[in-house]
């Protein structure tokens, strides 16, 4: 045992490499954060339609908007805002509107692009397909229709300024 006269204590020899996981999870992350939004890097809108902002605050005039995808040049950062160009067309953008990876297009069995946010509000709120109401029977959702009824039924009371609000007091996304 060596040195060590007490039997109930181990020593271990190499204490350095039992470190090593550790050391190797701690670069792998610093190398993703490095590779995440920075100045003078590469952005892909997230959204549908991505407003470019004149100043950082999500109450600023838009200066114009760019669509689902859309390469942008980081120039410069302020907090969780980006100005940003795209081609001729610049501005700030929320970060979290923004990714660095080029988003897929997911597309339908009918070749249509499916994106959530580009569902309009008339399409949202279109009665269940005869598919759609079987399906769920199949499955034993039969309260999905009532769950669906209520939810919309709870939506009604809100706007979109009440979001807004909401989101603003609470600090949350693009208020952050």
């Amino acid at each position: 045992m060596g040195a060590n006269s007490n039997p109930e204590i181990e020593m271990n020899p190499r204490p350095a490499l039992r470190l090593w996981p550790a050391a190797l999870l701690l670069a792998a992350v610093v190398v993703v954060a490095d590779a995440a939004l920075t100045a003078g890097g590469t952005a892909y809108t997230k959204r549908y339609k991505t407003s470019l902002l004149a100043e950082p605050s999500p109450l600023a005039k838009p200066t114009g908007e760019v669509p689902f995808a859309q390469q942008l040049k980081i120039v410069e950062m302020k907090g969780n805002w980006l100005r940003v160009s795209a081609g001729p067309n610049g501005g700030w953008v929320f970060a979290g509107s923004l990714t660095d990876t080029k988003p897929a297009e997911i597309k339908g069995t009918d070749g249509n692009v499916l994106l959530a946010s580009a569902t309009t509000a008339t399409a949202a709120n279109r009665p269940l397909s005869e598919e759609a109401n079987a399906y769920a029977a199949r499955r034993n959702l039969g309260s999905a229709r009532v769950d669906l009824d209520w939810l919309q039924a709870q939506c009604k009371g809100f706007t979109s300024a009440d979001v807004d609000a909401f989101l603003k007091a609470q600090k949350k996304g693009e208020f952050q």
